[in-house]
């Protein structure tokens, strides 16, 4: 690992300030920062601490949100008595994401922003598209894990297991920095990376989220996380499904329906939620709606389990909303 300063932020404005310094980087949990900086994948001079800067650990409700601080952990939200009750998806997806250890240090915003898991890109020797080379080698490669969505240069997976299930619940992040400040769908901060711009995100490197608000769902809104991975203990999604549903007696009012492990960002499913929003979750239907999941999917060589492995779990989710 290349020496680095370490200088801890007493609050938000200090820690931009500090950003924006060359070669800074932001660092809270560190479970996946600290990984690229030791086989040198990022080489930061500086790292500024943003556990150091109070008040952004919290879950707690007003009229209209239930908000989540930026640091908060992934233990605290699994195991938050009004997030099981009232968000299970999200309690669920928690869950999931990484082992105990990794959850009690991981941050909610450092999982929103994790960087990908592509053995090409984790590989310190391989300059890839997405570090500043010419070519993904994923296309040409071993893509088993990679995406059969979405057209980029790059088709390594975003990797987080909260993003599907907080786009699902319509949540919002607050954003702070020099080139993003305000109030923006979760949904809006990813993209898929292209030739202007190889990031992933909207965010400037000194733009940080402060907060997660996830609007008050009504009594009759269910939701559900599925996860299918390698090893049964922990692993990074080959497939995920989030479907939340706010029903009005049998049938469904609205829908929102987000997949992970399939694409460069999460990859929501519009033609899939418009099937369903008017009907009763039948047996058929799910069907249908597993079927409309994957329309447009374009495989590579070695992913295409991911259709019918999406399919069943697009299928298992409505199944359990249904009762």
């Amino acid at each position: 690992m290349k020496n680095f300063e370490h200088i801890n932020a007493p609050d938000l404005e200090t820690a931009i300030a500090l950003l924006q310094e060359p070669s800074a980087k932001a660092i809270a949990g560190g479970t996946d920062l600290l990984t690229e900086m030791k086989d040198r994948i990022q080489t930061p001079a500086l790292l500024v601490n943003l556990k150091a800067i109070p008040d952004l650990k919290f879950i707690k409700e007003d009229e209209k949100f239930v908000r989540i601080g930026a640091l908060t952990t992934l233990s605290d939200l699994e195991c938050h008595p009004l997030i099981r009750e009232r968000y299970p998806i999200l309690a669920q997806a928690a869950s999931l994401a990484a082992t105990p250890q990794l959850r009690n240090a991981g941050t909610v915003a450092g999982n929103l922003l994790q960087r990908v898991r592509c053995w090409y890109y984790r590989h310190p020797d391989v300059n890839c598209w997405l570090k500043g080379g010419v070519e993904c080698y994923a296309e040409e490669g071993v893509n088993a894990r990679h995406a059969i969505f979405g057209s980029s240069p790059c088709i390594a997976v975003h990797p987080s297991d909260l993003a599907p299930a907080l786009i699902a619940l319509d949540a919002q992040v607050r954003v702070v920095g020099p080139e993003a400040d305000g109030e923006l769908a979760l949904e809006e901060i990813y993209r898929l990376p292209d030739e202007g711009l190889r990031e992933r995100m909207v965010l400037g490197p000194a733009d940080l989220i402060a907060e997660i608000l996830v609007p008050k769902r009504p009594e009759s809104s269910r939701g559900v996380f599925l996860k299918a991975m390698e090893r049964a203990t922990w692993s990074f999604a080959l497939v995920s499904v989030a479907v939340q549903i706010d029903f009005d007696g049998e049938h469904v009012k609205n829908a929102r329906m987000v997949l992970g492990g399939v694409a460069g960002k999460p990859w929501r499913v519009r033609e899939a939620e418009k099937l369903l929003e008017g009907q009763a979750l039948t047996e058929e239907l799910a069907q249908q709606v597993a079927e409309a999941a994957v329309a447009g999917a374009q495989p590579r060589a070695y992913n295409a389990y991911k259709i019918p492995l999406t399919k069943n779990l697009v299928k298992r989710a409505l199944q359990k909303l249904a009762g």
